[in-house]
């Protein structure tokens, strides 16, 4: 019953479909050329080169994926993740908390 409920917020809120490209492209400036995964919206010109940040085009599409999320998986993912939170929680013992918060700040800083 409550994934039901969950599953019909989740359809609310869900876009009809979501979709893929698997591109090639080519930096603007530099020499590097590459495949990448993106949006269907991203423009031909732009997008950022991984090696100098300067704009890229894109050359070809390789491949297209459209598919639409199963409302009822995402709905059980999400209840998933609500339970198993604090239930992970309450069975981490204060030293191990403190351990991972710990860990999560020198990384969080450290950047």
């Amino acid at each position: 019953m409550a994934t039901d409920l969950i599953a019909a917020d989740v359809e609310e809120r869900m876009p009809e479909r979501t979709g893929s490209l698997e591109v090639e492209r080519s930096c603007l400036v530099c020499e590097w050329r590459g495949t990448l995964q993106e949006d269907p919206d991203t423009p031909e010109l732009g997008g950022e080169c991984p090696m100098c940040r300067a704009p890229t085009e894109r050359l070809s599409v390789r491949r297209r994926w459209d598919r639409a999320p199963n409302p009822h998986a995402v709905a059980l993912g999400r209840l998933g993740g609500l339970r198993g939170g604090p239930a992970r929680a309450a069975a981490l013992t204060p030293r191990r908390r403190r351990e991972i918060a710990r860990a999560a700040a020198i990384a969080r800083w450290s950047r």
